[in-house]
């Protein structure tokens, strides 16, 4: 099973304590709320992982044209569909629910709210995680 690390909305802020909850983890995902490129090329050099993300409502050009608005992609044989502003189950925001069901996503991944949020959705079979926020802020 592929160890994930799982952050959003650093909000420009790398606690220097994050790589060592990344040591045994053979990627990172981020979703969305870098702050800054500077912050995505310092997670990736110093934990020598890849890095996989999405830009949130925060993020200038230099994230915006680097990470896509949303990312589908495969993690083994499970369909993860990624978007910073997402909501939750019951209360997604406008078109999440339509892309999850048009991706055949099982694992949708959001941040912006800050809160952290683990709900599975039965009517979409697709779990939900929200990692909160891994910044200063929130």
């Amino acid at each position: 099973m592929t160890r994930i690390g799982l952050l959003s909305d650093t909000h420009g802020y790398l606690d220097p304590q994050i790589f060592n909850y990344l040591k045994e983890c053979k990627e990172i995902w981020h979703a969305g709320d870098f702050g800054n490129r500077q912050l995505a090329e310092e997670l990736e050099q110093q934990s020598g992982l890849p890095l996989r993300g999405v830009y949130g409502n925060i993020d200038g050009y230099d994230i915006r044209s680097v990470y896509p608005e949303e990312n589908i992609f495969n993690c083994e044989d499970l369909r993860v569909y990624m978007k910073h502003i997402g909501g939750y189950p019951g209360r997604y925001a406008p078109g999440v629910k339509a892309r999850i069901q048009q991706t055949g996503s099982r694992l949708f991944i959001s941040g912006h709210s800050h809160i952290l949020k683990i709900q599975y959705d039965p009517a979409l079979q697709c779990l939900h995680m929200n990692p909160g926020a891994a910044g200063k802020q929130g």
